[in-house]
Parts: structure tokens; sequence; C-alpha cells
């Protein structure tokens, strides 16, 4: 794991889901509403097609966190989202953040996530415990 010093790049997560993620999802969560998957629906209600999970997304960013962190999950202690758009399947989303503030072993990145260009996730903060 590298240091993360305040003004540090985290590693960039870049994941593309496919698909049937949406479908997989809602069976994993529970959360079976149509404009997630069903693309005719979505577009009757005047989405683009049908859109990811909001918290699929944010697992994303928590991933993203992990990773930088060393992979251990028990480092991320904190995260606050914005949703700020709608993601998509089969559209690479790119997940960034920069340490805001080191304190010792505590560290603040904030992070946004973003899709082809807009968006997804913005002013999210997360807090980590390095050790």
């Amino acid at each position: 794991m590298a240091a993360l010093n305040q003004g540090d790049r985290i590693p960039e997560l870049r994941v593309t889901p496919d698909k049937y993620l949406p479908h997989r999802y809602a069976g994993a969560s529970g959360d079976f509403n149509p404009i997630h998957i069903d693309e005719q629906f979505a577009r009757q209600v005047g989405l683009p097609r049908n859109i990811l999970h909001g918290l699929w997304t944010m697992a994303q960013v928590a991933r993203a966190q992990t990773e930088a962190a060393g992979g251990d999950p028990r480092a991320l202690r904190r995260l606050a989202v914005q949703f700020r758009g709608m993601g998509v399947p089969e559209e690479e989303i790119v997940v960034s953040g920069t340490v805001r503030e080191r304190d010792g072993d505590r560290v603040v990145v904030a992070t946004e996530a973003h899709q082809d260009g807009s968006g997804i996730v913005r002013n999210a903060e997360a807090e980590l415990v390095l050790g």
C-alpha cells in the first residue's frame, strides 16, 4: 500500500457493469424497481434506459477506498456520498479521489464517480484508518 498523504490521488477504479448486472443486483438486494431491470419501462417513464442501482454505485466508491487502503475493508470507517446522476449498464465508471487531509493514521478522501463525462457520485467523502 502506498502512503496516502494530503494532496495524493488514490488509484482510479474503473469498472464496466455488464447489461445483466442490474438483474443480479436486484436479486441480491431485493430492489426489483423496474427502472433498474426493464429497459422499456425505464424509457416509458422518461429515463434514457434502465439505470444502475445507486447503492451498487456507492459500493464501487467504497471499493475504491478499500483498495487505496491496501484491500482491508476494516480501514473504511465512514462513507458519505451524493448521488448526482444516473449510471447505466455497459458504460465504464471511473472512481477517483484525492486525499483532503491526513492526521496520523486517519485519512479523509474526497471522491467522485463519473460515467461518460458525467458525475454520478459527487461530493463523496471517505474516512480511512490506515494501519
